[in-house]
């Protein structure tokens, strides 16, 4: 198996028909199991979370029928959207952060939420007018699955009303499922690694420290203990971190 990206804009391209192309808005959705499979495939190694929240948002678009623009919004420091297709997905997120909306609730309640026809919506007064004048007419925000690691939503946008039917609602479902995974694992791997990172440096400012206090006993005949006061006490003084100063000690030594 090949581990070069899928491309799947070039999977739909030889697999559309003349018929299929001419369907619909002119854009032909995706084959589902085509976004699944690249999101199952996606290499944390080398992709960082922003990168898989950016293909989580152009595969929905690529694959739910009716989807126009997508956003995905992630419900931290008060509302932030990561990652988005274009400015009126992410426009109407941002006003959703500060009035409330469908995104928001989705993200917070952990179900889909509907607006099939914003001329008639009533349920956030605050942030339908926003939204229309930014073109969206209905949407769908699907709650992301991923438990505790990210609490968010897939948020479609479409300039028709009553753009997502059922069977629209239940593949947006399904690709939340697949997106939700791919993005918790996202998130564990950069938490993992940055905990690596962090004890890699710990260990290595242990190491610093222990031989500034074998310099300072060698110098004073002093014990560990009293050696470590020393450091503590420069460190105090300088207000300069005590392993900065463990390691101006050791360099300076190197030096002579």
């Amino acid at each position: 198996m090949s581990d070069q990206p899928f491309d799947l804009a070039a999977a739909l391209h030889a697999a559309a028909g003349p018929a299929d192309e001419a369907a619909g808005d002119g854009r032909l959705p995706a084959d589902p199991s085509l976004a699944f499979a690249e999101l199952a495939r996606i290499d944390l190694r080398t992709h960082d979370l922003a990168f898989v929240l950016g293909r989580v948002a152009e595969l929905a678009k690529a694959t739910v029928p009716g989807a126009d623009e997508v956003s995905v919004s992630i419900l931290v420091d008060g509302g932030t959207t990561p990652a988005f297709t274009g400015t009126m997905a992410r426009d109407a997120d941002e006003r959703q952060y500060q009035a409330g909306g469908p995104c928001v609730q989705a993200a917070e309640t952990g179900e889909p939420v509907l607006m099939n026809d914003i001329a008639i919506e009533e349920r956030w007064p605050d942030y339908t007018p926003t939204a229309a004048r930014v073109g969206i007419a209905s949407s769908m925000s699907m709650p992301l699955p991923t438990q505790r690691a990210v609490q968010g939503a897939i948020n479609l946008y479409s300039r028709r009303r009553d753009a997502f039917d059922e069977d629209a609602l239940a593949l947006a479902e399904t690709f939340a499922g697949y997106a939700g995974i791919a993005i918790a694992n996202a998130h564990l791997y950069e938490a993992t690694a940055s905990h690596a990172r962090q004890m890699e440096q710990a260990m290595a400012s242990r190491a610093v420290i222990e031989q500034a206090k074998g310099l300072i006993m060698g110098q004073r005949r002093c014990t560990a203990d009293e050696a470590f006061q020393v450091l503590a006490r420069a460190s105090q003084r300088s207000n300069r971190k005590l392993r900065d100063i463990a390691a101006e000690i050791v360099q300076a030594a190197q030096r002579r």
